[in-house]
C-alpha cells in the first residue's frame, strides 16, 4: 500500500509543471506545445532563443498574483 502511494505520489508531481513564469519560449526546436516557460522575464527568454527558431510569447497559464508576495498591510500589529 504504501509504494502504491508513493507511485502515485511521483507520478502527480511529473505531471506538473515546473516553474512557471510570465514568458514562454516557443519553436520547432523547444519540446512540447507548450513550449518552455521558466523564463521571468522577456529578454531572458530573448537572449534563449537567439540563434534558435524560435520565439517568445506571454504565458497564458502565467498567474501574477499567485506569484506575487502576500499583501502584509492587513495583518494585525498586535504583540503576542
Amino acid at each position: 500500500m504504501r509504494w502504491a502511494l508513493l507511485a502515485m505520489a511521483m507520478a502527480g508531481t511529473a505531471t506538473m509543471p515546473a516553474t512557471a513564469g510570465p514568458y514562454c519560449l516557443k519553436g520547432c526546436d523547444v519540446g512540447g506545445a507548450r513550449g518552455d516557460c521558466s523564463f521571468a522575464s522577456y529578454q531572458q527568454c530573448q537572449a534563449t532563443a537567439a540563434g534558435r527558431e524560435g520565439w517568445c510569447e506571454a504565458n497564458p497559464d502565467f498567474n501574477a498574483r499567485a506569484e506575487s508576495p502576500r499583501d502584509r498591510s492587513r495583518q494585525s500589529r498586535r504583540r503576542p
